[in-house]
């Protein structure tokens, strides 16, 4: 961990929690006491919903309940759709995400966590469908998380690959430790408030650029170089000119994020079912010269890839729209920022920082 710095929080303890550890030095990040890699493999965001809430890996019944209360949360969100107003015409995703979550009423906590993780993915495939003037699609009540989504954005039965990715990415990104947004929601939580008010505040936090931004900007850096034999000269340009390259380099990690390299798996089993591999290829090939540059010009800074990175990569091969790149991030975390909330609650104390005064003295 790095010498504490008052200024970002830079390694200043403000909580003690049991659902994530982040270990920058080594590139292991260890969530409910699973590797990041583990869960991707092995779970599907109805599991990692029970492990997230529950402490403990849920049995096949725990998990069919699971589903089905997701089911209900989405099918309860569809019927709502009328009453958020112009809150889903928004252009911009986040915007429009954070007004919609924000009209929903809080009730018993144990109830709120399940509705605002189904409400968040109807909210955004409502407004993705509404940028193209489309109708929303309501929600089956037969299919998983992921592949409800799939379907309330395209309308047509998802694809068994492209679910497992989506799969892959909720498991993925569901906690990271004391990040901006859950600190957000952490803070709210202490005063003593609702959980949808923390929530809605944690969207608040997630849609700044510098805590939830660069996914879309990482596949217009790979629009821009276009072919693998390009990356270089391609990289050489940009730093030259001073700007930094998307997807490299993260607060935490000084090595590989395991994020990256569990989500580059992911996108490898999706090009196996079928899925096109030409951008996977651009992605690894921009990785490796960004890698080398990086390392020759910044050589006292670890700049590798982070999770943006190969998150730009599965979600485009999955058939999101990078516009909702952002949305679905939060439809991941929201459940690890419930669970913040529930140890936050059981701490019982208010967040209260202190602060140094640095202006003119008291006039006499």
């Amino acid at each position: 961990m790095s010498a504490p710095n008052a200024s970002g929080l830079d390694g200043i303890i403000v909580a003690e929690t049991a659902l994530s550890d982040v270990d920058g030095e080594h590139g292991k990040l260890t969530i409910r006491g699973y590797a990041v890699e583990e869960l991707v493999e092995r779970a599907r965001f109805e599991d990692v919903c029970g492990l997230m809430w529950n402490g403990t890996w849920p049995s096949s019944d725990e998990h069919a309940a699971m589903a089905a209360a997701l089911a209900d949360a989405r099918a309860a969100a569809f019927s709502l759709l009328p009453d958020v107003g112009r809150a889903l015409e928004s252009p911009d995703s986040m915007e429009a995400l954070r007004t919609a979550v924000g009209h929903l009423r809080a009730g018993d906590a144990t109830v709120d966590r399940v509705r605002l993780t189904g409400a968040i993915g109807v909210f955004a495939a409502a407004w993705a469908r509404g940028q193209r003037q489309l109708r929303p699609v309501p929600p089956r009540p037969t299919h998983s998380h992921a592949a409800d989504i799939l379907q309330m954005l395209s309308g047509d039965a998802p694809d068994p690959a492209r679910v497992r990715g989506l799969d892959a990415y909720l498991c993925c990104v569901v906690d990271h430790g004391m990040n901006a947004s859950t600190f957000t929601a952490r803070v709210v939580a202490s005063t003593g408030s609702d959980l949808v008010s923390a929530i809605v505040a944690a969207i608040g936090a997630l849609k700044g650029p510098l805590h939830g931004g660069a996914p879309g900007p990482v596949l217009d850096m790979l629009d821009a170089i276009g072919k693998p034999e390009r990356s270089r000269s391609w990289l050489e340009q940009e730093l030259t000119a001073g700007r930094r390259v998307m997807g490299m380099g993260h607060r935490i990690y000084r090595v590989r994020d395991p994020r990256a390299a569990a989500l580059e798996r992911a996108t490898s089993e999706l090009e196996r079912a079928g899925a096109s591999a030409d951008r996977l290829a651009i992605a690894r090939a921009v990785e490796r010269e960004a890698e080398r540059l990086l390392a020759e010009r910044h050589p006292e800074r670890a700049l590798r890839a982070n999770v943006e990175f190969y998150t730009a990569v599965l979600l485009e091969a999955v058939g999101i729209p990078r516009t909702l790149f952002s949305p679905m991030f939060a439809a991941s975390r929201v459940v690890g920022w419930c669970a913040h909330v529930a140890e936050q609650r059981a701490v019982g104390r208010l967040i209260r920082p202190g602060s140094t005064y640095v202006g003119p003295p008291a006039k006499s």
